[in-house]
């Protein structure tokens, strides 16, 4: 089986989704790969360390003649897959919530596409959990981009001219992110909080060594869904929370936000009114910009100022450590494919009735499959 890996076409996407690593792996196994050429030059990766890793290197047109699985990080554009036979794997974070009409371009060319991005929740497959590697990585970049735009230092400082006081950094949404976002500032000495709908991060939270931030007295409210993902709280809740945060959120040098909702725009958090309680020389960093922001007055692409606060907007933070997240994004997709992948056809079989399969397959033989694109869940 030969496996294509393609240059990103995306702006400012400078992530690749292989890495030698993981060329060696798929060889072993038997596979045919072949890079575009300059595929990982932004990942800090040559051409030459492909090839010597057993990877032919070439052009687009070479590299997809013959393919039978193309792998990349964010979706190739259907029209720059030209000569791909029916039945091609596309592997890649194929946004099909969001661009519904490049999904029904692949199942026009019979490709079928399977979106890594709606990975299934579940213990077997937590080591192909593109969500979770990159989200991780994103939440240590988001306190580290807070600490480049904050004019203070992090740590308390006991000097002979006298003491400098810690930060104050609160954390709305511990999922992935936020839970190394926590970690993260406080291990550059910051006084951290957090807080999230999910009853259940409460203990998370306080492992890590932050304060706990929660609405107390609400019956009934847990805020979890499907896969350990948030869900949309009741009116009641939303303005309790409200209350609390507006509090405690004047108090703080520095925010950030990562609550995202699958399929949905992204909570507001934060009001014009909050960030204007903040002291001027404050920083937000918004992980959720790009789905509509966490944050009144975030700018995606852009470090906006508003009262005084930079509210930081960066948009593919994980491409912002694009060494790192390629090297975990790449692992996802080869522990994803060798967990189907069978040793005498030299190729992955995608059972249909496998959860996995199930749950990230959007087409196949020119139709769409995947049950959410459907209007089944």
């Amino acid at each position: 089986m030969k496996i294509a890996v393609l240059k990103e076409e995306a702006g400012g996407e400078r992530r690749v989704a292989a890495t030698p690593e993981t060329i060696k792996k798929f060889s072993a196994l038997g596979a045919v790969m072949a890079v575009e050429a300059g595929a990982g030059l932004t990942a800090s990766i040559s051409d030459s360390e492909y090839e010597a890793a057993g990877a032919t290197v070439g052009s687009r047109s070479d590299v997809l003649k013959g393919a039978e699985a193309v792998l990349g990080v964010q979706g190739p554009d259907p029209a720059n897959l030209k000569g791909l036979k029916p039945g091609t794997l596309v592997i890649a974070a194929l946004n099909p919530l969001g661009d519904r009409a490049r999904v029904d371009l692949y199942a026009k060319a019979g490709i079928e596409a399977l979106a890594m991005e709606l990975m299934p929740r579940i213990t077997r497959a937590q080591s192909m959990d593109i969500l979770s590697s990159q989200s991780n990585l994103s939440g240590y970049k988001a306190v580290l981009d807070a600490a480049a735009e904050y004019g203070r230092a992090f740590p308390m400082m006991m000097t002979a001219a006298g003491t400098i006081a810690a930060a104050r950094v609160f954390v709305m949404g511990v999922g992935v992110a936020g839970l190394q976002a926590i970690a993260t500032a406080r291990r550059l000495g910051a006084i951290v909080s957090a807080t999230d709908v999910r009853a259940a991060t409460k203990e998370q939270i306080e492992s890590l060594g932050a304060k706990a931030v929660f609405v107390e007295n609400v019956a009934g409210i847990e805020g979890e869904g499907a896969g350990g993902y948030a869900t949309e709280m009741s009116e009641e809740y939303k303005k309790a929370q409200a209350e609390l945060v507006s509090g405690h959120i004047a108090k703080q040098d520095i925010v950030i936000t990562t609550a995202l909702i699958p399929g949905r725009p992204a909570p507001r958090l934060i009001s014009d009114a909050q960030v204007a309680s903040m002291r001027p020389g404050s920083v937000i960093v918004d992980l959720a910009v790009e789905q509509g922001g966490n944050v009144e007055g975030a700018v995606a692409g852009e470090v906006a100022e508003r009262h005084g606060v930079r509210i930081v907007g960066h948009r593919n933070v994980p491409s912002r450590l694009a060494a790192d997240t390629s090297a975990l994004y790449a692992r996802n997709l080869y522990n994803f494919l060798s967990a189907f992948w069978d040793a005498e056809a030299k190729r992955p079989l995608l059972p249909d009735d496998d959860e996995i399969v199930q749950g990230i397959r959007l087409t196949k033989d020119g139709k769409i499959v995947n049950p959410r694109l459907l209007g089944d869940q």
